[in-house]
């Protein structure tokens, strides 16, 4: 665990790899609008946690699967997060409260460093993605069933392998239909701004 954490300590000194890896997991039709772009204000801000855990000498992180609801991001596979409150005060703070609202995940945690931030046009959210490690031998996740149908492991050393790119992948949702790079984990399919954030990630450990 302790190199593990001390290679993503030193992976996170350099440069990231930056918003065009993570635009080779979005559609070919998304616009590439960076944040400097946008009035200030324009958007809303929100945080996602990518928190790496250990189970039986393999390292995870944690995903959730959205209910199904009329909604952009209907039944979709998510990192742990969501919108900035104004009682979090930093958007670190939010991704924290986040992971513990949907997960029960609060202790244990040390903050390591943050992926490239991201625009979501659809939606109209600046996503900062942090990264965490669980340093403790027991994890218990509690998961909230009001905002998670399923908690997702994913295996990173599923994730570092190409295997689980589908490049041209059809998603479906409420009233659309849309061509675009994927990954499928044993038939789950993780799509937009996840797969761009992963991918950054994905390119990180390897």
């Amino acid at each position: 665990m302790l190199d593990f954490i001390e290679f993503l300590k030193q992976k996170l000194t350099l440069p990231l790899p930056g918003i065009e890896v993570q635009y080779e997991m979005a559609p070919e039709t998304r616009k590439k609008i960076h944040i400097s772009e946008l009035e200030p204000h324009s958007f809303k801000k929100s945080a996602v946690m990518i928190m790496v855990y250990q189970n039986l000498n393999q390292f995870f992180i944690p995903l959730t699967k959205r209910h199904n609801y009329e909604g952009t991001h209907s039944n979709q596979i998510s990192l742990p997060g969501g919108k900035f409150d104004e009682g979090d005060k930093t958007l670190l703070n939010t991704a924290l409260r986040e992971l513990n609202e949907e997960i029960g995940i609060d202790s244990h945690l040390q903050i390591i460093g943050a992926l490239t931030p991201l625009y979501i046009p659809v939606s109209n959210f600046y996503i900062e993605p942090y990264i965490c490690v669980y340093r403790n031998e027991f994890i218990e996740f509690k998961i909230n069933e009001y905002e998670v149908k399923q908690l997702i492991p994913l295996n990173l050393e599923t994730l570092k392998s190409d295997a689980i790119i589908e490049k041209e992948g059809i998603v479906k949702g409420e009233g659309y239909q849309l061509k675009t790079p994927c990954f499928n984990v044993e038939g789950e399919i993780i799509w937009g701004a996840t797969a761009m954030i992963l991918n950054e990630f994905k390119k990180l450990i390897t």
